[in-house]
């Protein structure tokens, strides 16, 4: 799937229509169509508006990501991490190591 065909099937996945998508990330509708439509690309700028408009990643509404990586509602877990103090983040990394070693010890335990 490329970009235009992405942009469009995320924007009518989440519900929204493409003046309301064009609000959200402050562009004039015409020109979503356009990028919608293969006519035109966005700027930075305007990528990363339309990734968090879209709650995705940058990654996955410009590469076809789907199958990589965690999905859309852990990155956002993990983008927000990063605005807990260090003891927090802390309590994160342990839990996290401890339930990939806890379901590793299981795959092991299953061979």
């Amino acid at each position: 799937m490329d970009f235009p065909e992405r942009l469009a099937t995320l924007r009518k996945e989440r519900g929204l229509t493409q003046q309301a998508l064009a609000e959200r990330v402050g562009i004039h509708v015409s020109q979503l169509r356009r990028y919608e439509g293969g006519a035109a690309q966005p700027t930075l700028d305007v990528l990363r508006r339309l990734a968090v408009a879209l709650s995705v990643s940058a990654d996955r509404l410009v590469f076809d990501t789907d199958e990589r990586g965690p999905g859309d509602d852990l990155l956002l877990h993990l983008e927000a991490i990063q605005h807990l103090d260090d003891d927090e983040k802390t309590i994160v990394r342990t839990v996290i190591e401890s339930v990939l070693l806890r379901h590793q010890a299981r795959r092991l335990a299953a061979s």
